[in-house]
């Protein structure tokens, strides 16, 4: 979704780090915020969600799209420049809990969502797993307590019911997780 916000306008990227397709538009969005004058505002949704409210199929449950998915990924890859290997396991409400803590824009959940991109994609390391998200927000260098924070958080009640909450605005969109990157676009004036 693009809102205006002053001379810039407002991408909303609505994103699953177990999505190859959302780590390079994520990537290509960041790289080009400049150049496209965009201010980019990250919104975690659930993948499998989105499947389920679209109608969509996953490329896992449909052969010629997740062969298809291998070829085109390594492409992407190679022609982004975004260091990609085959993943374990995801996991979204980590990220949903570092966005309610964000204070003064996406900072720290642009890296977080990073370092589980590089994780899952580049290094085949675990984030399934919450000790492994811990070590994720601790070698970005957040405070050990505001890990522990983040992390009950993230087992919340009310960060699950936020987490659907987006996920659903992103299937009333109309978005679908697929190639590249698939924005609903409003312009407002």
């Amino acid at each position: 979704m693009i809102m205006s916000r002053g001379s810039r306008k407002l991408v909303e990227l609505f994103y699953d780090v177990v999505s190859p397709y959302s780590w390079l538009g994520f990537e290509v969005l960041r790289r080009y915020t400049d150049v496209w004058n965009i201010n980019l505002k990250l919104r975690p949704a659930f993948l499998g969600g989105v499947y389920k409210g679209s109608g969509n199929r996953s490329p896992d449950n449909v052969p010629s799209k997740y062969l298809y998915m291998r070829t085109d990924l390594a492409r992407l890859s190679a022609y982004f420049d975004v260091p990609m290997a085959s993943p374990a396991d995801p996991s979204m409400r980590f990220l949903t809990a570092v966005a309610e803590r964000e204070l003064g824009g996406d900072c720290r959940l642009e890296q977080i969502s990073r370092e589980l991109w590089m994780r899952i994609w580049s290094r085949d390391q675990d984030i399934s797993q919450l000790a492994s998200l811990s070590e994720a927000g601790l070698k970005l260098g957040l405070p050990g307590s505001e890990v522990e924070e983040l992390v009950k958080l993230a087992t919340s009640q009310s960060v699950k019911d936020k987490l659907k909450a987006t996920t659903e605005e992103a299937v009333q969109y109309g978005v679908m997780f697929s190639r590249i990157l698939h924005l609903y676009l409003l312009l407002i004036t």
